[in-house]
């Protein structure tokens, strides 16, 4: 036997993950997480994993002796967690340490939705104000705005305290209203979308929130309508958002997701009404590092302490020894 407790990474991670890891464990690497690339003998030794993507449930299945995986960002459904949950193997996510990045990045995004900010320095650079005179007006603005978070967790909330700032009013629709949260509800996503002209989605992948934005809530956002998504894009409908964004059903949207990233569809990159980002919402060292060390931190008070500091709600278990 080993050692060092014996941890799996499949496919790529940030390196400061590997080199916190091995501080304390042994760390085996496969190309993928596929569980042909692991001898059944190995495989019966590895009681860790950290992932940043896939982890199904074939590769949980071959792996006998595992007791937590570590995954790489808040949304964690690239990991089977039934699976997990079924044999008692921890879940563990990074929250919070990313909160603040997401939601100064969501501020962002939503001016230069507005106020056409990238298209206004494009013109500079391109010699446009020295050829042509001012960039032209923009049609939209922040002042006066309602803004509806679809989604009102940690980052929501985050997007929330900011938004304040901006004197903007404020609403919100997740699955059930908040006692903590002054902003009003909307019990379903379309009567929040009819009562605002700015809605920002920052909700999960989940079976529930798949395509949730579609036409029908893009045409209660009406024709000022702006939608901004940082969240997944398997919750935009985007045959939906491209037509209603070319007839004029909404005025713009602001984008950090797609849903089948890294493709972007054509339809989209010619839409000039439309602020696009290549999924960099917590892409600063500084919040990647953290989340990094969340990540090897999980692992380490696993099996030093028999805890993860952040378990998934679905597997709040604890590390049974002896």
């Amino acid at each position: 036997m080993p050692d060092k407790t014996r941890i799996l990474v499949p496919g790529t991670i940030r390196e400061r993950v590997l080199e916190r890891l091995r501080e304390t464990f042994e760390v085996v690497r496969i190309e993928r997480p596929d569980p042909a690339l692991l001898a059944r003998s190995e495989a019966a030794s590895i009681a860790g994993a950290a992932v940043s993507g896939a982890f199904g449930a074939a590769l949980i299945e071959h792996l006998p002796a595992l007791e937590v995986i570590a995954s790489f960002g808040v949304g964690y459904d690239g990991v089977d967690v039934a699976a997990a949950a079924a044999r008692g193997i921890a879940v563990t996510n990074t929250p919070d340490v990313l909160n603040d990045e997401v939601a100064d990045t969501t501020i962002g995004l939503l001016l230069n939705t507005l106020r056409l900010l990238p298209q206004a320095e494009a013109w500079l650079r391109s010699g446009r104000w020295k050829r042509d005179g001012a960039f032209p007006l923009t049609p939209l603005t922040l002042r006066g705005r309602s803004v509806g978070i679809y989604g009102l967790g940690r980052i929501g909330l985050a997007i929330a305290e900011r938004l304040k700032g901006f004197g903007v009013a404020i609403a919100y629709h997740t699955r059930r209203p908040r006692a903590d949260a002054p902003y009003a509800y909307y019990p379903s996503l379309e009567a929040l979308a009819g009562a605002v002209d700015t809605l920002i989605a920052i909700v999960p992948k989940t079976a529930e929130t798949h395509k949730t934005i579609d036409a029908g809530v893009l045409k209660a956002l009406g024709p000022d309508g702006v939608l901004i998504n940082v969240g997944r894009g398997w919750t935009v409908d985007e045959d939906a958002l491209v037509s209603a964004l070319r007839e004029g059903v909404i005025a713009g949207a602001g984008l950090d997701v797609f849903y089948d990233e890294p493709n972007v569809p054509d339809a989209l990159l010619d839409l000039p009404n439309v602020s696009l980002l290549p999924h960099v919402a917590s892409a600063s060292v500084a919040t990647r590092n953290a989340m990094a060390d969340l990540v090897a931190d999980n692992l380490v008070a696993w099996f030093g302490h028999g805890a993860a500091l952040t378990p998934v709600p679905e597997t709040p278990f604890t590390r049974k020894t002896g």
